[in-house]
């Protein structure tokens, strides 16, 4: 497809999803705030630099695009995962980008948990019987990561850390830190029957299912009959769920998309800070598209090591990989030379993540000497390194004096 082809397309202006063809074979499944705007952005100059060759070589293959309008973000995003299960488009799905997606499971149990699973995790490590449902592969990690607050919100559910009432790790039914915030529905605290909660896990595969017409009509069935019934409270409680469904609030969802959108040139970096080995903290920050993105910062206390960078730097990365509903990024920026890029190179390998490394090596004076590492990403992305950099380093000292004050005026 060319540009001259774009302007023969009426996009709107929209959210939803688009697929690009090849006669009526699938090359790609993407999902959009605006149908317009991101399928114009396939056109621009400088695709090759923000999405790479592999996208240019899809588009230059296309010979038609096809899309489909959504009411939210957060049923583009779904109906996108679907689709890409679905279909397999090979310029979405090969053997690295499934071990890197990120898929939403319901575990098989008295009550089930939903917890967001890495690929690699799931394929390596999950039991088919352990799995009740499944639903991904999710491209976005850090949409996803929205979307489950989203769903959350309105369905309250039991995820890792939530454990039953009277279980052998809460006998005395103590509420997990989610129920106290009203997103667990009391599976902690004994007070929902497993038919209950039952009812809330089939809406939630219903809704990942894509089937939001359907659950929405079921719904409002379900409130009328309460209603009529005279159980006022429970009419209510579904109508709240239903005015949810209709009127979601996926601002959070809009602002990840436009960010990914702008690139994808998600750069992350990480920094230790310490007073000779007091109060050893580490941070997390990150960068996308050429300006810092504070909201995806993250704060590590040091719980292994104290006077040890090398150590402290693993902790972090171990950590930080922990989380399979953060986005894995394009460069992992290490602060250090040689020993702390082996380092990083080694928990890498462990956890089977394959995402290039760079080391900021700094002088005397803590000022950046040169990168060393991935030599294509410091071409590509030198700017946003020595910027992921600089602010690591900020927010490590920043953090790390204020526990410092802290530690001594309660001391």
């Amino acid at each position: 497809m060319t540009k001259k082809d774009l302007q023969t397309l009426q996009l709107p202006d929209e959210p939803g999803i688009y697929l690009f063809l090849k006669g009526r074979e699938v090359l790609y499944v993407g999902k959009a705030t605006s149908l317009r705007d991101r399928v114009r952005s396939y056109f621009a100059s400088d695709l090759a630099e923000t999405r790479g060759m592999r996208i240019v070589a899809m588009v230059e293959r296309a010979t038609s695009l096809k899309w489909q309008t959504t009411d939210s973000v957060l049923e583009a995003l779904i109906l996108e995962a679907n689709e890409i299960k679905r279909r397999q488009p090979p310029y979405n799905v090969d053997e690295k980008d499934n071990k890197s997606f990120n898929y939403v499971v319901v575990t098989k149990e008295e009550y089930p948990r939903v917890l967001v699973v890495r690929g690699r995790e799931l394929f390596q490590k999950w039991d088919q019987k352990d799995i009740k449902q499944l639903f991904g592969p999710f491209p976005g990690g850090l949409a996803l990561q929205e979307a489950m607050k989203i769903v959350r919100r309105i369905f309250p559910f039991r995820d890792a850390k939530c454990y039953p009432c009277g279980s052998p790790k809460n006998k005395l039914c103590k509420p997990c830190f989610n129920r106290q915030i009203g997103l667990c529905p009391g599976v902690c605290t004994g007070e929902l029957s497993k038919e209950e909660y039952a009812k809330t896990i089939r809406n939630i595969c219903e809704l990942f299912s894509g089937k939001f017409k359907g659950l929405k009509r079921r719904l409002g069935t379900q409130m009328k009959a309460a209603a009529e019934a005279e159980r006022f409270e429970e009419a209510a409680y579904l109508r709240r769920q239903v005015d949810a469904l209709t009127h979601i609030r996926d601002v959070s969802l809009i602002k990840s998309d436009t960010v990914s959108a702008g690139g994808g040139a998600r750069v992350e970096a990480f920094d230790v800070a310490h007073t000779a080995g007091s109060e050893t903290v580490g941070v997390m920050t990150v960068v996308y598209a050429g300006e810092p993105y504070k909201d995806a910062y993250r704060k590590f206390t040091i719980r292994t090591a104290t006077n040890n960078d090398v150590a402290s730097l693993k902790e972090i990365l171990e950590r930080r990989l922990n989380h399979p509903e953060w986005p894995l990024p394009r460069v992992f920026v290490i602060d250090g030379a040689a020993a702390q890029l082996n380092a990083a190179r080694k928990v890498l390998r462990q956890k089977g993540i394959e995402v290039p490394l760079v080391g900021v090596v700094k002088n005397e004076y803590h000022k950046p000497e040169r990168l060393i590492g991935d030599r294509r990403s410091i071409e590509a992305f030198e700017k946003d390194i020595l910027l992921a950099n600089s602010e690591a380093h900020r927010f490590a000292i920043t953090w790390h004096r204020r526990r410092r004050r802290t530690a001594a005026l309660s001391g």
